[in-house]
């Protein structure tokens, strides 16, 4: 278990520290800036559909999922969320956590609803959070997006592996986007030898670049 303890971004919202790795859950420039601008605008915002499975690779806050959450509402989109954790946070941590504001209700709901079963969460969400690590995730072309938002390389550099991302293509559908907020030379070769087309898109606040790819077959 980690020693976690929550911290104020730049943009007024939490994210959290974890004191073992010397690492954030997000951008310390502004954690809600960061997830909306790869997860919602260069993620979700990319699909076309009006029916969308997503799945993302670390639960985390729940504030990728509250979001995508939001999204599915304002545009009355049908969103199917997956999520896979293997470190969820105490109550007493998401509850302090300042991301809800108005829609306090939904993210309690989102972290408390039951593991491992889809949960309909509103008329245009589902959730299914797996209590898992991403070394045993095994799905195959069930998603049209994955969030790929696991600490960085420089942390945990074996969760951005070529067996990792063979597990990330082979989740997706044809044409499914997986993304990210790091942009990484050996994570894009990776990436691109898999069989991803790879784009480098302009980053959040305070990071230049970030990263989409798109499995083509």
């Amino acid at each position: 278990m980690y020693n976690r303890k929550i911290i104020e971004t730049k943009d007024g919202s939490h994210s959290v520290f974890v004191e073992e790795m010397g690492e954030t859950y997000h951008s310390v420039h502004g954690a809600i800036a960061e997830a909306k601008h790869v997860y919602i605008r260069n993620g979700v915002a990319c699909s076309s559909s009006n029916d969308i499975n997503i799945l993302e690779m670390g639960f985390g806050t729940g504030l990728n999922a509250l979001l995508t959450a939001e999204y599915a509402h304002e545009r009355k989109i049908q969103i199917n969320y997956t999520a896979l954790e293997a470190y969820p946070l105490e109550e007493n941590e998401w509850s302090a956590l300042n991301y809800a504001q108005e829609n306090q209700a939904l993210f309690e709901k989102l972290h408390r609803c039951e593991w491992e079963n889809p949960i309909t969460i509103s008329d245009y969400f589902t959730l299914q959070k797996h209590l898992t690590f991403f070394e045993d995730m095994d799905f195959d072309c069930q998603f049209d997006i994955i969030y790929f938002d696991v600490f960085g390389y420089n942390y945990q550099p074996h969760l951005w592996d070529k067996a990792i991302l063979q597990k990330c293509f082979h989740a997706l559908k044809s044409n499914g986007i997986w993304v990210t907020y790091a942009c990484k030379g050996v994570v894009t070769r990776n990436l691109k030898a898999l069989g991803f087309d790879v784009q480098k898109l302009a980053g959040p606040p305070g990071k230049r670049e970030m990263t989409q790819a798109v499995k083509l077959i």
